[in-house]
C-alpha cells in the first residue's frame, strides 16, 4: 500500500472562483435554489463546490 501525501495531490496556483448569482444564471437554476446555494456556500464559491452542491429538478419532454 503507498501512502500519497496530501501536497501531491493538490495542484499548484490558484483555484476559479464563481459568482453563486452567475453561476445560477449560467446553469439556469431557480432563485430558490440560488438563494439556498448562498446560504450553504456564500456568495462566491469554487466551481467544484458549485457543481457538487447545485441541484436542478429533470426536465422531461413531453
Amino acid at each position: 500500500m503507498q501512502r500519497v501525501d496530501d501536497e501531491d495531490i493538490r495542484k499548484p496556483g490558484l483555484r476559479e472562483i464563481f459568482s453563486v448569482s452567475e453561476f445560477c444564471k449560467r446553469y439556469r437554476l431557480d432563485s430558490k435554489e440560488e438563494r439556498r446555494l448562498k446560504v450553504l456556500l456564500g456568495d462566491f464559491a469554487t466551481q467544484h463546490e458549485l457543481l457538487m452542491n447545485a441541484k436542478r429538478d429533470p426536465q422531461f419532454r413531453w
